[in-house]
């Protein structure tokens, strides 16, 4: 199902589109449930008499959130394509009316398109987030011009009326406030005295080369000692020393005695043997490249 109509190109565009809708009549409740049944039977003109019927209502919703700075034409889009889906999935034998129904899509289309263009940074993570994303605004202009007490006091009720703490109001109301910076934009000054983009005050995660290279050579003399540590061992102790404490996954005990013949008892004994050996190599070699 597609629209014909483009409100998003242009003021002029969208004028045209607003004075268009005016020749569209809403639909009585009989001839929007016939209209629905044909739909669903698989009338594709059906649907798109209702979409065309309900477009109004969608630019009234819109309207209600322009102040989130949005063009009005991108909010009628969204909206629009919320109304369609609407219309997909309504059903008439509920016997609501379309627009009953709708209303729930076309806000979740154009509340979805506001946080995601609001900011790269993603906002309403949670669905009480997202309520105050909303009502934030709203419930603030409506405490200021019936209280006129102070910001603090104003955030504390406005904590209050969402069921939030005020730390979480708080919050939020910074993160609206504060905008988008680009990393590549010259704010800031370098080492020279000349502007520097933000990105050069960053630190970075990333050890240097020269820490790289270091814990890289560290971590080649520490396996070449443990290699050479091993050697020193006899044949079944350094088989456990593999097994038990050099493997992914170690064996039991009991798995060791049985493979050499003598009891669990005894492979713990010459395990433990085995590891005061690798020690003191360890500590031989440690002292020796010290």
């Amino acid at each position: 199902m597609e629209l014909t109509m483009e409100p998003r190109r242009s003021p002029d565009s969208l004028r045209r589109y607003l004075a268009e809708l005016k020749y569209y009549e809403p639909l009585s409740p009989k001839e929007e449930r016939k209209l629905a049944r044909q739909f669903r039977a698989g009338n594709l003109r059906a649907g798109q008499q209702l979409v065309i019927a309900n477009l109004r209502f969608v630019v009234k919703i819109a309207r209600e959130y322009r102040s989130y700075g949005i063009a009005l034409g991108d909010l009628i889009q969204e909206g629009n394509l919320g109304l369609i889906k609407a219309v997909q999935k309504f059903d008439p034998s509920k016997k609501i009316r379309l627009i009953s129904y709708a209303v729930w899509w076309i806000r979740a289309y154009v509340q979805d398109h506001i946080l995601r263009n609001w900011s790269l940074v993603k906002l309403g993570t949670t669905q009480a987030q997202r309520k105050m994303f909303y009502s934030l605004a709203r419930t603030r202009r409506y405490l200021e011009n019936h209280s006129g007490e102070h910001e603090q006091c104003s955030l504390e009720k406005i904590a209050r009326v969402l069921n939030v703490s005020p730390a979480a109001v708080e919050e939020m109301q910074q993160r609206m406030k504060r905008g988008d910076v680009s990393l590549e934009g010259r704010v800031g000054r370098d080492g020279e005295g000349d502007e520097a983009p933000p990105a050069h005050f960053l630190s970075s995660p990333e050890m240097s080369q020269d820490d790289k290279y270091a814990k890289e050579e560290e971590a080649k003399m520490i396996r070449e000692n443990v290699r050479s540590a091993v050697s020193r061992l006899d044949r079944r102790e350094r088989y456990i020393i593999e097994q038990r404490a050099m493997a992914d996954r170690p064996i039991t005990l009991t798995r060791l005695g049985e493979y050499f013949g003598f009891s669990r008892e005894r492979a713990r004994q010459i395990e433990i043997r085995a590891k005061k050996k690798l020690r003191n190599h360890l500590e031989e070699l440690h002292k020796l490249a010290a």
